[in-house]
């Protein structure tokens, strides 16, 4: 065999052998560069929503982890309420955006289910509930779509 031939039978080696290989190795290193990213995202929102709850200890008189509105709040309660309802609302929206698409993997379907919960939970709460319509003007329209069926469906059940 000349050197020519061992060339040529190398370079189709490479073409039937290493070519596919190196796409393989390349789209495995996308998607699991993908999954990582997600999982970034997802800790962020996750961490955003500890940090949240803290605020939420930190305000006791203001009574958010139960269902029932919490009566006789002051003005100033009131505005804090709001205040923290609206930031509540924005963390959603940005989890929504983030996080939500209607084609997700099973390991996304995970991750979103636990927003899905977070949700539901706080439109079960009579005063959030009786705030979201002011809480969701300006909010993304597919995201206040979404969070408002939540809310009528928990509402039904």
């Amino acid at each position: 065999m000349t050197v020519m031939e061992v060339w040529e039978v190398l370079s189709y080696i490479v073409t039937v052998i290493g070519l596919p290989m190196a796409v393989t190795v390349f789209i495995y290193e996308q998607r699991k560069e993908r999954d990582n990213e997600d999982e970034e995202v997802y800790q962020l929102l996750s961490d955003a929503y500890h940090d949240f709850l803290k605020l939420v200890l930190a305000n006791p008189d203001l009574k958010l982890r139960s269902q029932a509105a919490t009566p006789n709040l002051t003005e100033e309660q009131q505005e804090r309420m709001q205040v923290i309802f609206e930031m509540l609302i924005s963390l959603f929206e940005r989890a929504y955006l983030t996080a939500f698409d209607d084609r997700m993997t099973v390991k996304q379907q995970r991750r979103w289910h636990s927003w899905d919960d977070f949700m539901r939970e706080w439109v079960r709460r009579d005063d959030f509930y009786s705030l979201l319509p002011r809480l969701l003007q300006g909010e993304d329209a597919d995201f206040s779509e979404y969070i408002r069926r939540l809310a009528k469906e928990e509402r039904t059940a």
